[in-house]
């Protein structure tokens, strides 16, 4: 059981303290904490809406299970908590700080299921549930957290707060549809993709930590 825990838990930790680390202004840890722990909960209302759609027979399809049944659910609800939780905070007060928060709801996620799936399936799958679902997770955060940073940051914020979801949304979609209509080959088609996906989000990554915070008068602006 220890193991599992620790193999479930270490990718997400490391993920974690590699973007965090990266902030030149770093976040409060009990917020932090809090957020991650936010993520974690959300396991449990998306699992049990899963459930409703499967046993009122709306999977089976390709396309529904990949955007409905599986990305609409978990990334709405990021991002609805993103911008319950975190987007109003005064602790938010730099484009980073989005990817910062954004991806420790992601990961909060991811660690859950993570653990879940290993007890159920067995820690030999511990190496590639890191490569793949738990490391996706945290990068379609990081682009979640890249439009909430320029929401905050910006004047097109109406813009980016849709972005924040709808890019998250494909992008989760895309990856599970690639899981779903390629059952046998998935590594060559998810390797490319993992690997644009790095690429992606690294950049808004370098992007983001370059930014300059909000200055005093445009918090009292936003309202922050």
């Amino acid at each position: 059981m220890f193991a599992i825990l620790s193999a479930g838990i270490a990718p997400a930790f490391a993920l974690m303290s590699f973007f965090y680390l990266k902030d030149r202004y770093s976040e409060p840890l009990p917020l932090l904490i809090r957020t991650f722990i936010i993520g974690c909960l959300l396991v449990f209302p998306i699992m049990f809406i899963q459930y409703v759609l499967t046993t009122e027979g709306l999977t089976g399809n390709p396309i529904i299970e990949s955007f409905l049944y599986t990305s609409l659910t978990e990334e709405f609800f990021k991002w609805f908590l993103f911008i319950y939780t975190i987007y109003h905070h005064s602790e938010f007060d730099a484009h980073y700080d989005g990817i910062v928060y954004a991806v420790a709801i992601s990961l909060g996620f991811a660690t859950v299921e993570n653990v879940l799936y290993l007890f159920t399936n067995g820690i030999e799958y511990a190496f590639s549930r890191a490569i793949f679902p738990v490391s996706s997770h945290a990068l379609i955060g990081v682009i979640m957290g890249y439009y909430f940073g320029k929401a905050k940051t910006s004047e097109h914020k109406k813009r980016n707060i849709t972005l924040a979801f709808i890019i998250p949304f494909i992008l989760h979609g895309t990856y599970n549809y690639i899981l779903n209509i390629v059952p046998s080959n998935w590594l060559l088609f998810l390797i490319p993709f993992m690997i644009i996906l790095w690429i992606v989000g690294l950049r808004r990554v370098k992007i983001a930590s370059e930014a300059t915070p909000l200055t005093m008068f445009q918090k009292k602006k936003q309202g922050a």
